[in-house]
């Protein structure tokens, strides 16, 4: 083993952890400038609440990441590791409906534990990538990746569940990431456009279905301040006392940062008109207190660690590996995207956390697994390509 992890460390992909470091740094300053006022004003607490529970997920994430950076990923096509995270994530995704707490009224995102609280529908990200790329790939080996009854249908089956339990808890976001990710991951896997366009048509009289049941359960999964992203989504100026409120103070504090911004700790949002300035709204602050050139480093670093996970998608020779690292791309692309969308008005707002950046210990400590399991990618293409 150490003989292993010496010969991957020679082709450490330092660029990649930089960037990942900087952000996770870079995240801790913000969490606390973001939130040490709403900390006091709001719940009572210390100033540095929220920053000393961040840093503690950050140290965790650190431990993840170096953790999955030298396990071998050909280890997650391995079907018992499968079949375990698979039934860890069912349980999870099941229990938080009993036993799980949520900010609004009928949501249940979260399960509490002696240690802290875990998000189960963060864990389906990872482990949908991770399903997803081992099954496709050994049945890529088998020579039956385009038959829909053994390589297709069950691992969609498995995403049917999955979704099925987060929109339960009526997670938008979340429901949307699990399925784009999934798509993109099946999109390298060398199926052909036959069979992708089979699949495509199955999932459309999937979303019909669910379509019907939305509409006959609208009042129950609707509820006033969901509709009310919608509503805000499309005039937020209309609803500045209600709905529209998070938005418009969001859109103030992205004015009043102009292109040099107002220095660390000066945001005047952050004194209680942004509501929870430290989670999803946290770019709001970014771009108040940095400007311009805040914004550029933040989006800017996220989306270098996309552009290389699709690199290395693209330069190795392993279809596992190439699935793996694509998922891990999209993830982080797709939920920066929604994060974003949701700040400037570009999408409604889905509550999605800004990668790396954003306050959230299942969030981070998940996203540094996946980026670990990248670095392992990364290391491995390297190391087989000079051997």
């Amino acid at each position: 083993m150490k003989s292993y992890a010496k010969r991957l460390f020679r082709h450490f992909d330092f660029p990649l952890f930089f960037t990942y470091l900087v952000l996770c740094l870079f995240g801790l300053v913000m969490v606390y400038s973001s939130s040490m006022v709403w900390a006091v004003n709001r719940y009572g607490w210390e100033p540095d609440y929220f920053f000393n529970q961040q840093l503690v997920s950050v140290i965790i994430a650190a431990f993840a990441f170096f953790f999955t950076a030298f396990l071998p990923y050909k280890l997650y096509r391995k079907k018992y590791f499968m079949m375990v995270s698979v039934a860890i994530m069912l349980v999870l995704l099941f229990l938080v409906h009993f036993i799980g707490f949520g900010g609004e009224v009928g949501s249940q995102s979260w399960i509490n534990l002696p240690v802290g609280s875990i998000q189960p529908s963060e864990l389906a990200k990872i482990v949908m990538i991770i399903y997803f790329a081992g099954v496709l790939a050994n049945k890529y080996d088998a020579g039956t990746i385009n038959s829909i009854n053994t390589a297709i249908a069950p691992p969609v089956i498995i995403l049917g569940i999955a979704v099925g339990s987060v929109m339960m808890e009526t997670d938008i976001g979340a429901t949307f990431i699990i399925i784009a990710t999934s798509v993109c991951v099946m999109a390298t896997s060398g199926i052909n456009i036959k069979t992708f366009g089979k699949l495509s048509l199955f999932v459309a009289i999937i979303l019909v279905f669910v379509g019907i049941v939305l509409f006959f359960a609208w009042d129950s999964v609707m509820t006033g301040s969901r509709m009310g992203r919608f509503t805000a989504y499309r005039d937020p100026f209309k609803y500045i006392t209600g709905s529209g409120l998070q938005i418009v103070n969001g859109y103030i504090a992205i004015g009043a940062g102009g292109l040099f911004g107002l220095g660390l700790g000066n945001s005047v949002q952050k004194m209680g008109y942004l509501p929870e300035p430290h989670t999803d709204f946290i770019m709001a602050i970014v771009s108040e207190e940095f400007g311009v050139f805040g914004t550029i480093l933040v989006i800017g670093g996220l989306g270098f660690l996309v552009v290389r996970a699709f690199w290395i998608a693209l330069t190795t020779k392993d279809p596992h590996a190439r699935m793996l690292a694509s998922g891990v791309g999209a993830l982080i692309g797709i939920q920066t995207f929604i994060n974003l969308g949701g700040v400037t008005g570009l999408i409604p707002l889905t509550g999605v956390t800004l990668p790396f950046i954003s306050y959230g210990g299942t969030s981070i400590i998940l996203l540094s697994l996946a980026l670990g399991i990248l670095m392992n990618i990364s290391m491995f293409t390297r190391y087989e390509k000079n051997k």
